[in-house]
């Protein structure tokens, strides 16, 4: 009994959601069974992490990713798909993974984001599973209604076809996870909707590592340090559009009304790949663009705050759970504390007006005993109930490998 997953990105280093995620994931599997992965780099800094991933599978393929996405869409519209399949489409990840079946005792497939399940054979009589992570159809719909008329069309067109993908592998899985209860729920709704109801769908959360995002184990970040005004930090992958749109909200909206009461505020965007439009903001009205760093948790040290205005977001935000594991204050949107099972006023503050946001961040600034207070409640979340150990507790079950974990505990 061995186990084939396949994921969309590789899982080094654990430093975006998706990664931790999958990280965290294969992680646990490989304490079932060997494990064989088949897996895209994105660059240079993905293939410095062949030796991460070689050290813990027992066979491995990854493939650099050169697709660009105009080609993956000109193929996408002769093939009638979603872009999002033929872009991770490869021939050597299709070979490898014939390979695998072909010649190990592969009892599980379990494939880690929807657009890798077109790497599952019909054939195949083993166990399926599904990470679809998030609904991407439902992401792509709220793309499609907030831009003009030809991008709409591209993502109106995705997210009905990402639909019927999500069905197709729905159907084909024996069961599928979500990040959250909330996620979980929306697809089975969506797969009702389409006539669809005998599957098996359900929630596999995410954790945090506590042990690595303590306040105790690094200093704060010297680039950072000093000044006088509250240090706003936004953290994440920085041409991703949810991400790009919160950061701009800030740099636009919020940050004026922050800085017309707190002169000498300050907003920090932390995180790889800043676009264009972020980087022309730095360096003005106390916007700084970091780009990529080594280590998010000194720049989350160097912070007073958390800023998270997403307007649209899926599934966990792992930028939320760290901060909070740091002991840092959270100011956030309701749509960035969905799935996260903490209380407003306690362990963060939800607002999502430009001028609620804003008067949270003056408040928590001003008053020491509700920052100190939300920073207790926030550690403590963490620590008490977001365990990765925990979020992993249904895996073995989830894969097939239940009974032999207990067997092997014995």
């Amino acid at each position: 009994m061995e186990i084939l997953f396949i994921s969309h990105r590789i899982p080094f280093p654990p430093d975006r959601g998706d990664k931790i995620r999958s990280h965290n994931i294969l992680k646990r599997l490989k304490q079932l069974a060997p494990v064989h992965v088949a897996t895209f780099a994105d660059d240079d800094y993905d293939m410095r992490e062949e030796v991460e991933l070689a050290m813990m599978t027992h066979s491995y393929r990854l493939v650099r990713r050169h697709k660009a996405l105009h080609l993956a869409g000109l193929e996408a519209l002769v093939a009638r798909k979603p872009v999002s399949l033929t872009a991770f489409d490869h021939p050597a990840l299709r070979q490898y993974v014939a390979h695998v079946l072909e010649n190990r005792p592969i009892s599980t497939i379990f494939v880690f984001s929807g657009q890798m399940g077109q790497y599952v054979p019909d054939d195949f009589k083993g166990r399926v599973v599904i990470d679809f992570v998030d609904v991407d159809s439902a992401k792509f719909e709220a793309y499609a209604s907030r831009k003009s008329l030809v991008t709409r069309w591209i993502d109106t067109r995705e997210a009905r076809l990402l639909r019927i993908e999500e069905a197709r592998l729905a159907r084909r899985a024996d069961i599928c996870t979500l990040v959250t209860g909330v996620e979980a729920q929306l697809l089975k709704d969506r797969l009702a909707e389409d006539g669809i109801s005998d599957t098996n769908v359900r929630a596999l959360n995410n954790g945090i590592d506590c042990a690595y995002f303590s306040p105790n184990k690094v200093p704060p970040e010297p680039q950072m340090v000093g000044g006088k005004g509250p240090k706003l930090i936004f953290t994440g992958q920085m041409d991703y559009l949810p991400n790009v749109e919160a950061a701009i909200r800030v740099t636009d909206r919020i940050l004026p009304l922050v800085r017309s009461q707190l002169p000498d505020a300050s907003f920090h965007v932390v995180g790889r790949s800043p676009t264009s439009a972020l980087m022309e903001r730095s360096g003005k009205n106390g916007v700084h663009v970091w780009g990529r760093v080594d280590d998010i948790r000194p720049w989350l040290k160097a912070s007073d705050m958390a800023l998270i205005p997403l307007d649209i977001a899926r599934g966990v935000q792992n930028k939320v759970l760290e901060a909070m594991a740091m002991s840092l204050p959270v100011v956030l949107t309701s749509a960035a504390a969905r799935g996260i099972d903490a209380q407003d006023g306690t362990e963060f503050l939800i607002a999502d007006s430009d001028e609620a946001l804003a008067e949270a961040v003056v408040r928590l600034f001003k008053d020491k005993a509700l920052r100190k207070n939300i920073c207790t409640g926030a550690h403590s979340f963490t620590n008490d109930r977001m365990s990765w150990e925990s979020a992993m507790e249904h895996l073995p079950r989830i894969a097939g490998f239940d009974r032999r974990a207990r067997s092997h505990a014995k």
